[in-house]
């Protein structure tokens, strides 16, 4: 039977003929399975569950599940949401299987998939996915400093500042409140993993805060109206009235079914397709804690039951959050509000600390799973001399040449969507 020590199938092979080296590096693996170079520490809990929980509680957890429950009901979101993450289990289950199947190293989703189908799908994979993670960070990023920017921004116009709005706005200084926050992601992750992990803690902590002071505010807050006033066009301006009821049945009963309408930042009309759409990226981010797996104590055991367990606590959380949103407030306000959980909220500070926090969370967790992918391909020589520097490591086994790649490309990315 295939234990945490064994190769995945093709490096069975090499097993079998008394090959005691690792079969990516030529080191010597210890008596425990690991390479002397990079010690694993991490837990299940903070190795996977950690990640994979704060890259599924995204911005979108905070800024559209308002606007997934007013277009859709309550019905069509319960829908949207189970066909979401049955699409997404499946994913889940072959991570399991293949996780399980024997040793696992750095690399997460890469390695195990070069393992099982080649170096030639690993390696393109591999390549796309790390890419793909890069621009994820500089996107995460970007939606940060704009969040912070419409907080604590000075109005364009004004050369004054105004309470908190001290903060300049334009091009460049858009790049530099961008680069100090992938300084921030920069130091984290050349520090280390366990660093990260306790970052990572720290910051779920603050999120579930969040969470939590959105679940009870219906119990301490009294039903109000709202006047929201939007504007399209040359001027054209268009004022509603929705309410906050608090919990009621008749409020419940009218926001069953679906009532998709025309959205107001975009002015196109929404259905289930376009609203799936937004949504189904709220579930992403289940690869987190698969990509951390160079850095696990037993990658084999942690990967399935971290992602299980953290995909089920999303899971519990989106439900709780679609019933209590169904059920407290009109569907004209979560329909024109995007910030309606921080409008309805008991202390409106506790959500914007919540995005800004599930927006820099996501954002190391991208560098970080992206150097660890780029390690992998450098240690695999798939590409030869270019990627041969990002082979080397710290004392401590931290790929801290991928890491620095990583930000140098996120930096450039990022500089071009501004």
């Amino acid at each position: 039977m295939a234990n945490e020590h064994s190769p995945l199938l093709v490096h069975g092979v090499y097993s079998m003929m008394g090959d005691t080296k690792d079969s990516r590096g030529g080191s010597e693996v210890t008596g425990e399975g690991a390479p002397k170079s990079n010690p694993r520490k991490l837990n299940t809990f903070f190795g996977v569950m950690v990640p994979t929980i704060l890259s599924m509680f995204s911005i979108v957890l905070f800024l559209r599940t308002g606007f997934v429950v007013g277009h859709a009901g309550l019905l069509h979101g319960f829908l949207m949401l189970f066909v979401a993450y049955f699409i997404i289990s499946l994913t889940i289950l072959s991570i399991c299987a293949i996780s399980t199947n024997g040793a696992v190293e750095g690399g997460g989703a890469y390695f195990m998939i070069s393992r099982s189908l080649g170096p030639e799908f690993g390696g393109s994979i591999g390549l796309m996915f790390y890419l793909a993670k890069v621009c994820a960070c500089g996107v995460y990023v970007l939606g940060l400093v704009e969040a912070i920017l419409d907080i604590f921004g000075k109005d364009p116009g004004s050369a004054v500042s105004h309470g908190l709005r001290v903060l300049p706005q334009g091009y460049w200084y858009t790049v530099l409140y961008s680069s100090l926050v992938l300084l921030l992601c920069l130091v984290v992750c050349l520090v280390g993993a366990h660093i990260y992990a306790k970052a990572s803690f720290i910051i779920l902590l603050v999120v579930t805060v969040s969470l939590i002071s959105i679940i009870i505010s219906p119990l301490i807050l009294r039903p109000q109206h709202f006047n929201i006033t939007h504007t399209y066009g040359n001027n054209h301006t268009v004022t509603v009235n929705p309410s906050y009821t608090g919990f009621n049945s008749t409020t419940l009963k009218n926001n069953l079914g679906p009532h998709y309408s025309l959205d107001y930042s975009t002015n196109t009309m929404m259905s289930f397709a376009t609203v799936f759409a937004v949504m189904f990226t709220s579930c992403t981010g289940i690869m987190a804690g698969a990509n951390m797996s160079g850095e696990l104590k037993n990658p084999s055991e942690s990967i399935p039951k971290g992602t299980i367990m953290a995909v089920s606590y999303t899971f519990t959380v989106y439900v709780l959050l679609f019933l209590l949103l169904s059920s407290t407030c009109d569907r004209l306000l979560l329909i024109n509000d995007y910030a309606v959980l921080q409008r309805v909220n008991v202390w409106p500070p506790f959500v914007t600390i919540g995005v800004y926090c599930a927006s820099l969370s996501a954002a190391m967790c991208s560098m970080i799973g992206a150097s660890r992918i780029l390690h992998a391909l450098a240690l695999d020589q798939l590409f030869g001399l270019p990627l041969a520097p990002a082979a080397v490591t710290s004392s401590s086994g931290n790929p801290w040449v991928s890491v620095a790649l990583c930000i140098c490309l996120s930096m450039l990315f990022l500089s071009r969507m501004i």
